[in-house]
């Protein structure tokens, strides 16, 4: 795991950013996805979509470059952050900076390790751990076919050591529907933007 120096200016805010991270396996897409809908009325929340150098598949949602594509748009600013890790580069786009700066709340997927990082760099940091037992997230590795069955092993391995570094505000084990999961990680940022952002009143609502 790589990562690019740390901004030595003035931590980013008043909005806070919410890091979605847990062991792979977990379905950290699927709850944001779902959350994603349940806060779409919100105007307060906006979830980032990540930058990966790796085909699109139907286990993740991001955005996917060449690596030539990739370093050519860090070099020119594109992103916020950016790391390394299982051998392709992850991103976040520059434009979560302005909408923290804006007050908004900003979800994303992020690596763990990255964490720490990300705390020195943004005012407001918040971690949703999601995880699953450890069978459960084999068996929904060995289903994707993206890796062999050392590989498994070992991210999940290495997945129990880094989830213990990046002290989760909150967990959310997802086994059952995921419905309920998402309920769980709505309230986390609703009550985020919430702290960041109050909404403005609407109509009807007592002044």
């Amino acid at each position: 795991m790589t990562a690019p120096a740390a901004d030595r200016g003035p931590r980013i805010g008043p909005g806070a950013l919410v890091l979605v991270v847990g062991p792979s396996g977990a379905g950290k897409d699927t709850l944001i996805a779902l959350a994603r809908q349940m806060c779409a009325d919100d105007p307060r929340i906006t979830f980032a979509r990540r930058i990966v150098t790796r085909e699109p598949s139907g286990a993740e949602v991001h955005d996917s470059v060449s690596v030539s594509d990739f370093d050519a748009a860090a070099g020119q600013g594109a992103y916020a952050v950016w790391w390394e890790a299982h051998e392709l580069k992850y991103a976040l786009p520059a434009a979560i900076d302005a909408d923290i700066r804006g007050g908004k709340t900003v979800v994303c997927n992020v690596s763990r390790a990255m964490v720490r990082h990300l705390r020195e760099r943004y005012v407001d940091v918040s971690v949703v751990m999601v995880t699953a037992p450890k069978d459960v997230l084999l068996a929904r590795l060995a289903a994707r076919g993206r890796e062999s069955g050392g590989d498994v092993a070992g991210r999940l391995d290495r997945a129990v050591s880094a989830g213990e570094e990046s002290a989760p505000d909150e967990v959310i084990e997802n086994i059952g529907d995921p419905h309920d999961g998402a309920v769980q990680l709505a309230g986390v940022l609703r009550e985020r933007a919430q702290r960041s952002s109050p909404r403005p009143p609407g109509k009807g609502d007592i002044q």
